[in-house]
């Protein structure tokens, strides 16, 4: 599956950012009857419902070419979202002293959940300041990362 992920991405990233966007998640989930590919996009003037609309029928016309997913998909374009993903570095260090809520993929120092702002950002290591004070963790070990929307900071 990661495969697939990565040749998704090879093939959407380059048709996203032609347009002047950028591609901040692509998830493909497979099913039985019909995958759903979603793609959330973000541009600094923030994403409009024409702008979503836009990136689908690029990203369609191109998938019809390349044809990378075998059985039936829908494909969906939208914005990040408050509570957007923090997928790449570069996405932590633009929110740094923003609050985020980190899920790893196993436990750290016993537990595999903490919210807390970001503090610090290098090549292996985001540094979290939370309620129990400051955690550093391992860019790997991230599973799946989001911003804290404001109206729901602790």
């Amino acid at each position: 599956m990661s495969g697939l992920r990565e040749r998704l991405e090879e093939v959407l990233e380059p048709v996203v950012e032609s347009l002047g966007y950028e591609l901040v998640l692509l998830e493909f989930s497979p099913n039985s009857k019909s995958g759903l590919l979603r793609l959330f996009i973000d541009s600094p003037e923030g994403i409009t419902l024409s702008d979503c609309e836009r990136v689908s029928r690029e990203v369609s016309g191109v998938l019809d070419v390349e044809d990378p997913i075998s059985t039936p998909y829908r494909l969906e374009v939208s914005s990040p979202g408050l509570d957007r993903p923090l997928v790449k570095r570069s996405h932590f260090e633009r929110f740094l002293n923003e609050q985020a809520r980190i899920q790893l993929i196993a436990p750290l120092n016993g537990r595999r959940r903490f919210i807390g702002w970001i503090r610090g950002v290098d090549d292996a290591v985001i540094t979290l300041d939370t309620s129990e004070g400051m955690v550093e963790i391992p860019f790997a070990e991230i599973d799946r990362a989001r911003l804290v929307p404001e109206f729901d900071r602790e």
